[in-house]
């Protein structure tokens, strides 16, 4: 009967460790993603609700689109890690879906449900330069580790007020995060940015920055949905680690 009694005390044994041993990671954490991508949506005042409607139905689109679906699988660990904010004054930062892992059309889909059920939160006028730092700092709050961090501004007015962009922008740099940003033509025409100029050029001299940064124009509300489709595929396609960030996973 020793036997027996030695395998009663070793199942007994195996739960006790089961029962204390801490929880397991979640499957954000547990992924090791291939990117960090916080998706930053204009929801300021000059954002109505027929183009904040069109916004978000445009970004459930494009993130759950197969194209953008087989992006992120071509990565060399097959996922991404994905928030949303919306951002208006520069008390006005909010998230709308929290970090979620996207490695098939199924999470991908659960992520675009997600965006189209979220209540609008954002009020106000135009601080990019807030909506940069919220940004930022979800992704070192985080506890995610990725090769890349992407923050995705979309907007269709300039910096209005807020911390100084110059100085925002270049610590996310400095925190090697790129900022990428979509400007948006209004049905009223383009918004435009300091001294008059147009307001993708204003996104490119004075929002954007770090390795691969660039501004995709959506020219009308109709085009808003190529132009997310296309600058989601441009980020995460290159989202594959390369060099030191390869020999450092």
């Amino acid at each position: 009967m020793a036997w027996l009694a030695r395998r009663c005390f070793l199942t007994l044994l195996a739960a006790f460790c089961l029962l204390a041993a801490p929880p397991a990671a979640t499957s954000a954490r547990a992924d090791n993603p291939d990117l960090l991508l916080v998706l930053a949506a204009d929801g300021s005042g000059s954002i109505d609700e027929d183009e904040f409607k069109l916004q978000r139905e445009g970004y459930a689109a494009a993130i759950s689109d197969p194209r953008v679906v087989a992006a992120i699988q071509s990565g060399y660990g097959g996922s991404i890690a994905v928030a949303m904010i919306e951002w208006g004054a520069p008390t006005s930062q909010h998230i709308i879906v929290d970090w979620t892992v996207i490695r098939d059309q199924a999470s991908a889909d659960g992520f675009a449900a997600a965006i189209l059920a979220a209540p609008r939160k954002a009020f106000g006028y135009n601080s990019i330069s807030n909506a940069i730092a919220y940004s930022a700092a979800l992704m070192r709050e985080s506890g995610l580790v990725a090769p890349r961090k992407v923050i995705d501004i979309s907007g269709d007015g300039p910096q209005i007020g807020g911390m100084p962009l110059e100085r925002i922008r270049a610590e996310a740099i400095d925190e090697d995060i790129t900022i990428n940003a979509l400007a948006i033509n209004n049905k009223d025409g383009m918004l435009r940015g300091p001294g008059g100029m147009p307001l993708d050029e204003h996104y490119r001299r004075d929002v954007i920055g770090g390795f691969g940064a660039f501004v995709e124009v959506a020219e009308s509300r109709a085009d808003l949905n190529r132009a997310l489709l296309k600058k989601l595929i441009r980020e995460i396609a290159d989202s594959r680690p390369t060099g030191r960030a390869l020999a450092e996973r």
